[in-house]
């Protein structure tokens, strides 16, 4: 006599009279003993997120449809996910920095829960920080340090030599000196500074000083701007060709006109000054756009990357410790990497969270959102929409096709 029941898949043998009960082996969960469905689990992180619900009101609000799961569950569920994501994260970030053309970067604080003083008295939150890095049009990845310093920055891209799109902060001065580098032989990272965050200063200059010569800086600027807008559609050669042909002139004059009036800046403070200064500090930085046709000209786009974090932490306030800062850090990746290869967030956390239990860990970059499309594709529609069972992992892709190696 054979007994199989749903998910323990118990085996009954009765012989002679004496019965004997065994245990078949239970298909891999990522999460143990789990009691939420891969498709709830992915409901559940899409929201927090990339939408910015908080747990508290997640909670509720599946609760009105009669799904009971508490906050406390969720975070739980959040931080071991999280985690366990972070191999696929990190081979992101190893590709990036081995293969990038360019890495865009830039930074904002968050709130950390701190620990629990001994006598029993509560202390304020710790500030830490989450850095976004965009890799070309490849991937998104985030990283949460504890400190904004340059020990932190030369952590995130140690080994990379390609150009780096950032703010101008002084934290990065360490990694364009080469304090980063794995090699002697090797070549620090090119700087690439912002327009944006130099036009803004001369705006603030021009509406709260009324400076003249703001006026006039935004208008050669926006000449700047102009041309971008016109070559955004034309090829990285095609671009590169009008920007020496047109471009460059017009940077050369700006910052020749910059240093004609500087001696006289220079004698005043304020607002004006700091634009100058600014402006001509990061004269090579700001020129490089130049170089190269792929090579952007403001870094607004990681500036947009971070709008999810800074949107959410007004809901949800701050993170329980680092570790669960971590964890979040990996998944905001996956989504914002899905929303640069028009993959649904959902569908693909569901999918991994299935499929992570059985992946080779040699292989994990086939499972970023870069090549999701290709690695679906190669798995057996039949296992992958259940929520439970055995999932057959495919062969590695030809050679042509596969994934550069971590």
């Amino acid at each position: 006599m054979r007994v199989v029941v749903a998910r323990a898949t118990y085996k009954s043998v009765s012989e002679g009279g004496a019965v004997a009960m065994t245990t078949a082996p239970l298909p891999k969960e990522l999460f143990r003993r789990s009691l939420l469905a891969p498709r709830l689990v992915a409901h559940i992180l899409v929201a927090k997120y990339r939408f910015g619900m908080p747990f508290l009101r997640l909670s509720k609000w599946l609760g009105s449809s009669g799904i009971e799961v508490d906050d406390a569950m969720m975070c739980r569920y959040a931080e071991e996910a999280g985690a366990s994501v972070g191999a696929i994260v990190e081979a992101c970030a190893d590709e990036a920095r081995k293969t990038a053309f360019c890495l865009a970067t830039d930074a904002t604080g968050v709130a950390i829960q701190p620990e629990p003083l001994a006598t029993g008295g509560r202390q304020p939150c710790k500030k830490g920080h989450f850095f976004v890095v965009l890799a070309d049009r490849d991937h998104v990845f985030f990283e949460y340090k504890p400190r904004h310093t340059s020990a932190a920055v030369c952590d995130i891209f140690r080994g990379f030599s390609g150009y780096l799109l950032s703010d101008a902060h002084c934290v990065y001065d360490a990694l364009h000196r080469g304090d980063a580098l794995d090699s002697p032989d090797a070549t620090p990272p090119l700087e690439v500074a912002c327009w944006s965050h130099g036009r803004r200063r001369f705006w603030e200059a021009a509406v709260v000083s009324k400076e003249p010569l703001a006026r006039e800086a935004l208008v050669r600027i926006g000449a700047l701007f102009d041309l971008e807008e016109r070559a955004a559609k034309l090829a990285p050669e095609q671009r590169h060709a009008l920007r020496q042909r047109v471009a460059k002139p017009l940077v050369d004059t700006f910052f020749d006109w910059l240093h004609e009036h500087d001696a006289v800046v220079r004698t005043r403070r304020g607002l004006l000054a700091g634009a100058f200064g600014y402006a001509l500090r990061q004269k090579d930085a700001l020129g490089r756009y130049l170089d190269d046709g792929r090579l952007p000209m403001t870094n607004n786009v990681s500036e947009r990357a971070l709008r999810p974090i800074a949107a959410g932490r007004r809901g949800w306030l701050f993170f329980g410790s680092d570790d669960h800062a971590t964890a979040a850090a990996n998944l905001f990746s996956l989504i914002a990497s899905c929303q640069l290869h028009g993959l649904d967030a959902e569908d693909y956390l569901a999918d991994i969270v299935r499929v992570l239990p059985y992946w080779p860990r040699d292989r994990f970059l086939e499972l970023a959102p870069k090549y999701w499309r290709d690695t679906r594709a190669r798995l057996r529609d039949d296992e992958m929409d259940r929520p439970l069972g055995h999932v057959t992992v495919p062969p590695p892709p030809p050679a042509k096709d596969q994934p550069a190696p971590r």
